[in-house]
């Protein structure tokens, strides 16, 4: 299995997101598909809405400070093999 088989479409928040800021969609462009992907992921695992909302604000701030991916985050459990179950 490629990694590319375990890559996120960008969703229309963050699409939202980087549509109003030029300098967020810069940094954005900027980093890599890898780097996008945990950042979509990210945004998008948690089942509250509150908590997607949280981390799409930390996304934007963190972006803007140039970190390139989520802090104290282990990454995109899709593509981890073990963790795979949990999302079939």
């Amino acid at each position: 299995m490629s990694n590319s088989q375990y890559l996120h479409s960008i969703t229309k928040e963050i699409e939202s997101l980087l549509n109003k800021d030029n300098q967020l969609m810069e940094k954005w462009g900027a980093l890599s598909a890898l780097a996008q992907n945990e950042w979509i992921c990210y945004t998008t695992i948690p089942k509250q809405e509150k908590t997607k909302q949280k981390r799409l604000k930390r996304l934007e701030e963190d972006i803007l400070l140039g970190k390139k991916r989520p802090c104290c985050w282990p990454g995109c459990p899709h593509r981890n093999k073990s963790t795979m179950k949990y999302f079939s």
